[in-house]
């Protein structure tokens, strides 16, 4: 797993055998962070990263100057790994916290800039995490979900749906905090 630019570029960390995590690929990644790159500027931004797994997103939103990075993941491996990469960079700006995302996203009071989430493409509740993140009302005015997942799901009709954006077997769909004004403002993209 490497960080692909910003402070940390080209830092790698060996993800263990023994891992379930599938972070997301350094394709896939590079490609959705420069589209993000016309929705938000990550300096100073205040994110939270949701089924961390590797804590791959985590670094790379610390490595394109997130002032704050809060990392949720339950897997007790998986976390350690993610205390151990930071702990690698010497960066505090990041709070690993190791958690039920669904327990964490129901007691959460913050808002933030930007959120990601990779749940696994198996899980049941994953077509409700859209909406658990915008009814929590956790992004800022202007902020940006981006929720990682199968071919295999279509938000597309979502209120506060903005694209989609497909990398191999990767599949990203963006939302932003506020519903369009109208079907023109909410163009479904493939590269």
């Amino acid at each position: 797993m490497r960080i692909i630019t910003g402070k940390y570029k080209g830092r790698h960390f060996d993800i263990p055998r023994s891992f379930k995590a599938r972070p997301t690929t350094d394709f896939a990644k590079e490609n959705i962070f420069n589209v993000l790159a016309g929705y938000i500027d990550f300096d100073g931004a205040k994110a939270l990263d949701l089924f961390s797994g590797t804590g791959s997103i985590t670094l790379e939103l610390l490595s394109r100057g997130c002032s704050r990075v809060v990392s949720i993941e339950q897997d007790r491996d998986h976390h350690r790994f993610i205390c151990d990469c930071l702990k690698k960079l010497n960066d505090k700006q990041a709070l690993p916290l190791r958690a039920d995302v669904f327990r964490f996203l129901k007691s959460c009071h913050e808002q933030y800039d930007f959120i990601f989430a990779d749940p696994p493409y198996a899980l049941k509740e994953l077509p409700q995490i859209p909406d658990l993140v915008i009814e929590k009302k956790l992004l800022k005015p202007d902020g940006i979900f981006v929720f990682e997942h199968g071919k295999d799901y279509d938000f597309s009709q979502h209120p506060y749906f903005r694209e989609h954006r497909a990398y191999g077997s990767v599949n990203f769909s963006i939302f932003t905090s506020a519903a369009p004004a109208s079907e023109a403002d909410s163009p479904s993209v493939e590269p």
